[in-house]
């Protein structure tokens, strides 16, 4: 009798730890009660399975693949350039003091339009030499005549004839430069008198454009290789980018650009295409030059900027962008395999327009449901189950 109970009770204790055994395992395939979500299979960890409050608090929509009109575009950069005939350096041929400017960088100018006005004593003399190379040779002249009338009849000798002649083309060649020095200063020779000498000079623009340079203050002496302004004439201002060799040939003229700086990338600037560069250089690039629609004065010679070219459209496989999330460098996407159960996909993002994502590898995802709305709430249950 002892001896069966002891064999029942042995056998007995086996079999309650077998039952509790069983027990554990089937306890732990169960919900999860911390986050009340299934526990996926351990095979697949990419799997996920939601509660109804779950799925119903995510709010989770599904889309199918779809085909999507993606255009293609061409992402550039370069640098605003102008034209030297356009950048326009203001200097004093023969220097001076500045004596007033009202410029400031930005600023717009017209053509004739007083830009600063100069002082120096030189443009005195200046005035002085001409004047009084014109009075002497005003007599000389009279002095020439004189001896020509007498040649004839021998009451003055040839060579004092020639001796007033050549006085004459030397005062001549005197009045002539000194009229030239003046229209340097921008002094009209032919307005000058003893009456008006004047120890001012007055600069004017040249074109219609803007200022982008001041060089100068008010009292400073600049000498004549001294740039004292710079402007600018928007008309031929342009847009300098950088293309690779591969690239060029889908550009054409007149082809529509959008630039934007790395200042303010919410401004875009629209510009076309009005010269293609033949040449290509050591680092295998080609320039394109662009003209914009609408000049901006904050638009700057040098400025770098962005720009990006609308080649072509096609059609392909899409899906919203929402739909893809990324997580350590790799795109996914979620299936709704059935109702509350989910499985993360890898795909291969594509070109992005008006709100839809291109994908390459569209064999798996082809008719069937795809997470819209919700999907990065997925991603990170699926990231926080695996931690």
């Amino acid at each position: 009798m002892y001896r069966f109970c002891n064999g029942f009770c042995a056998v007995g204790k086996h079999a309650v730890f077998a039952i509790m055994l069983i027990g554990l395992m089937g306890w732990g395939c169960g919900h999860d009660k911390k986050s009340g979500a299934l526990v996926a299979d351990a095979a697949n960890n990419n799997t996920l399975v939601l509660t109804q409050a779950q799925y119903s608090n995510a709010g989770i929509t599904t889309v199918f693949l779809q085909s999507a009109s993606i255009p293609v575009q061409l992402q550039l950069n370069g640098k605003i350039d102008v034209p030297p005939q356009n950048l326009v350096s203001i200097s004093v041929p023969l220097g001076g003091y500045l004596r007033s400017t009202a410029l400031l960088p930005g600023m717009h100018v017209r053509k004739g339009e007083v830009l600063a006005v100069m002082e120096d004593q030189q443009y005195i003399q200046l005035q002085q030499d001409y004047l009084s190379a014109k009075s002497k040779l005003y007599f000389s002249e009279l002095e020439y005549a004189r001896q020509k009338e007498l040649n004839p009849s021998q009451a003055s000798s040839n060579k004092v004839m020639q001796q007033a002649l050549a006085e004459v083309e030397q005062l001549r060649i005197l009045v002539s430069a000194s009229a030239q020095k003046l229209k340097l200063i921008n002094k009209n020779p032919d307005q000058i008198s003893a009456a008006n000498i004047s120890k001012t000079i007055t600069i004017y623009s040249s074109i219609d454009g803007y200022v982008s340079k001041v060089n100068v203050n008010i009292g400073k002496y600049v000498t004549p290789a001294d740039v004292i302004f710079e402007l600018i004439d928007p008309s031929d201002i342009h847009l300098n980018l950088k293309v690779f060799e591969k690239d060029i040939s889908s550009l054409a003229i007149g082809q529509s650009i959008k630039a934007y700086s790395n200042v303010d990338t919410t401004r875009v600037y629209t510009c076309k295409i009005i010269l293609i560069s033949k040449d290509i250089d050591a680092d295998g690039t080609g320039e394109v030059h662009c003209h914009f629609d609408n000049f901006d004065k904050s638009i700057l010679p040098g400025m770098y900027m962005n720009a990006t070219v609308q080649l072509l459209t096609v059609q392909t496989n899409a899906l919203p962008e929402e739909s893809v999330v990324n997580f350590e460098g790799k795109a996914y996407v979620f299936i709704e395999t059935k109702k509350m159960h989910f499985e993360m996909v890898e795909v291969m993002p594509g070109r992005s327009s008006n709100g839809f994502i291109a994908i390459g590898n569209t064999e798996l995802l082809r008719d069937k449901p795809i997470v819209a709305n919700g999907a990065y709430t997925l991603l990170m249950k699926v990231k926080n189950k695996e931690e």
